[in-house]
Parts: C-alpha cells; sequence; structure tokens
C-alpha cells in the first residue's frame, strides 16, 4: 500500500509556551505516543503525525494510507496549531501529496429522506448522503451540520484551503453551522440519523428541524470533537441537549460496559426508549417545571458517582454551561482525571443560542 504524505513549516517564537497543549490535544485522540528529544509521534487509527522541533521552527509532518486519512491527520494537527499558537498568528502552508487538492474530504451534502417525533420536544430527521463511511471510520460522534436560513437560503459549501482547513464562502452565501451528534449510521445503506431538540427562542436548528421536509438539503462536516475513550466503567451525564450522544454510547458501547448515567428532561413525556445495550445503569432526572439549566440535580448526580479504583473509567457530561463548568473544574481539578479520561462540554448557554444542539 502506497502511503501519502505531507509537511509544513512554521515560525512559532513562543512555542514553549504552548507545546504541552498541543501534544495533549494530539493524544487525547486516541494517539500512541513515541518520541525523543526535539521531536514526538503521533500514531492514529487512520494516520500518523509528528512534531519536530529545529530551531526557530515546527516541523508538522502528516501521513496515511488514503486521502481520508491524511485529510483527518492534517485536519487535527492544523487545528491544534490554530487554538494554541494564535499569539503567533501560525501561517501553516502544506506541501507534499494532495497539497494543490481543493475538496473537503469531511463535507458532504445529504438530502432528508425521512421525518418522526420521538417526543414532544425531540424530533429525529434521517439524512442520505454518499460515501459515509469516514463518519463511523474516525470514531467521532459529532458533525458539524451546515444549514440554509432565511437570510442565505442558497449557501455555498466551504472548500479546503492550503492549511488543510476549511475556506468559508463570503457572508451573503455562508450557511450557518451548528454541530449536533449522529444518532445511528448505516454507511452501507447511505444514511444517519440526527435527533433535534425542539424549543423555544432563537435556534438555527430547531427552526430547520421544524419545517424539514423530504427533499430538503443540508451539509455537513466531520466527524468533529474528541472521542470517548475506551473503558471498563463509564459516568455519563447530560440534558436533553446531550440525550443523543447518551444514547448512541448505550447503544454502542460493547455489552460488558459497566457504569452509570444520568440524563434530565423536562417531564416523563420527554423520556425516549434508548435500547440499552451495555450494563450501564440509567437514571432519569425530570426537573418537574424548573426551567433548563436551573436544576443543579444532574451535575451533583455525576459527581456524587464512586469511580472504581480497578480497571479503565472515563467521564462525560453535556449540559448548560455552568454545569459543565462545575463538572469539569471538579474531575481536573479536585480528582485530578486528565483530559484522556473525561470530557466535560458545554452544550448551550443560559440566555444565549446554544452552542450545541442535539
Amino acid at each position: 500500500m502506497s502511503i501519502l504524505n505531507c509537511q509544513a513549516q512554521l515560525r512559532l517564537p513562543n512555542l514553549a509556551s504552548y507545546l504541552h497543549l498541543i501534544t495533549d490535544r494530539l493524544q487525547s485522540f486516541d494517539a500512541a505516543v513515541s518520541g525523543h528529544s526535539g521531536r514526538m509521534d503521533f500514531r492514529f487509527s487512520f494516520g500518523e503525525a509528528t512534531l519536530e522541533m529545529v530551531p526557530d521552527l515546527l516541523v508538522l509532518r502528516a501521513s496515511a494510507g488514503d486521502r481520508d486519512g491524511l485529510a483527518r491527520t492534517k485536519d487535527i494537527l492544523a487545528t491544534a496549531v490554530e487554538i494554541y499558537a494564535k499569539q503567533d498568528g501560525p501561517e501553516i502552508v502544506w506541501t507534499g501529496d494532495l497539497a494543490q487538492d481543493t475538496r473537503l474530504a469531511q463535507f458532504r451534502e445529504m438530502t432528508v429522506t425521512d421525518v418522526c417525533d420521538l417526543t414532544p420536544h425531540m424530533r429525529r430527521i434521517r439524512l442520505a448522503g454518499e460515501d459515509l463511511g469516514r463518519f463511523g471510520k474516525f470514531q467521532g460522534m459529532h458533525i458539524r451540520i451546515l444549514f440554509p436560513t432565511r437570510a442565505v437560503p442558497d449557501p455555498a459549501w466551504p472548500s479546503l484551503g492550503a492549511n488543510g482547513l476549511p475556506v468559508w464562502p463570503a457572508d451573503d452565501r455562508r450557511p450557518v453551522a451548528r454541530v449536533y451528534t449522529i444518532r445511528a449510521l448505516d454507511p452501507d445503506a447511505g444514511h444517519m440519523d440526527v435527533d433535534f431538540l425542539i424549543h423555544e427562542g432563537e435556534s438555527v436548528g430547531s427552526a430547520w428541524a421544524l419545517q424539514a421536509r423530504a427533499g430538503h438539503r443540508v451539509g455537513i462536516m466531520g466527524p468533529v470533537g474528541r472521542p470517548v475513550r475506551p473503558a471498563d466503567w463509564y459516568v455519563l451525564g447530560a440534558d436533553e441537549t446531550g440525550l443523543p450522544a447518551i444514547g448512541r454510547l448505550l447503544e454502542t458501547l460493547p455489552c460488558h460496559t459497566r457504569g452509570v448515567a444520568f440524563i434530565e428532561i423536562a417531564d416523563n413525556a420527554e423520556r425516549q426508549q434508548i435500547n440499552n445495550a451495555t450494563q450501564i445503569e440509567l437514571h432519569w432526572l425530570e426537573r418537574g417545571g424548573k426551567a433548563p439549566g436551573t436544576d443543579g440535580r444532574l451535575a451533583e448526580q455525576v459527581l456524587s458517582a464512586e469511580w472504581p479504583k480497578e480497571g479503565t473509567a472515563f467521564g462525560w457530561f453535556a449540559a448548560e454551561a455552568e454545569a459543565a463548568k462545575l463538572v469539569r473544574e471538579t474531575w481536573r481539578g479536585q480528582m485530578g482525571l486528565g483530559r484522556d479520561q473525561t470530557i466535560a462540554a458545554a452544550y448551550w448557554r443560559r440566555g444565549q443560542a446554544g452552542l450545541m444542539a442535539g
């Protein structure tokens, strides 16, 4: 099998102050790490990456056995540098295999084929498209959905930039992007299911889902986000926005997996069928009339879970920003758990449109 290779050289004067953040993020994508002074190697399931530190330069190298793997590796490297090296204004230009390719490997145009209501406030939409294998291959559960809007009813789709990241069209043709969970994926049949929380207030995703009909089109990009690490035991927690992700985990994790899961919902009518294939105990927490984001029991229950002293464990939490901050700070600060053991994400913030919505 021929291997595709590319590289980029960057001048980053302050690299020493944030190199550990870049390497930590790369490792969180379930990478095997090795290296020596001045070099670090990361082996992913889909490709390999190298950081080589030479005087005044950081050299990025990416390699993989296929186009998708190379694009994924470049994306992870470039995103990590863009996030943590902002003070140095990194200019990433890849050279080597597929360097001139402008096709965005992580993009697909999708068509609505079915719409159904699971509960009064949760709507499932089936999206069909071509070549969906990458959305299962790369482990991530989430996608970025690119919506048409009233202001931009016929958006243009992004292309691939020289830095390996998307280049977006001008504002008058740019779609609105929101992150959602792939609730179920069937690459062979060519479709995926996405669950949308229908709620009041300004929400591009909720508004689109309310009027979605067979034949409507959206774009998707992904997968995005850090993968959930394999473990023997899990503690999971989410409100309605993270419910689809917990549902997918309970239906797809190995049958011997143990742990506890807590899902906050408005009331009993919002309970939905989850075909729990694991030994994880599922607990529903009903707010009973309280406004979303005001009931502190979800974070309390998650943080009260006793982590096992033996075997591997992982914590996953997604809900309102303040609850996510509390869980993250407790897991990381008080309990000393690292990024390789936890994910605590703010899916929305009270008083603002959702950061993520399903």
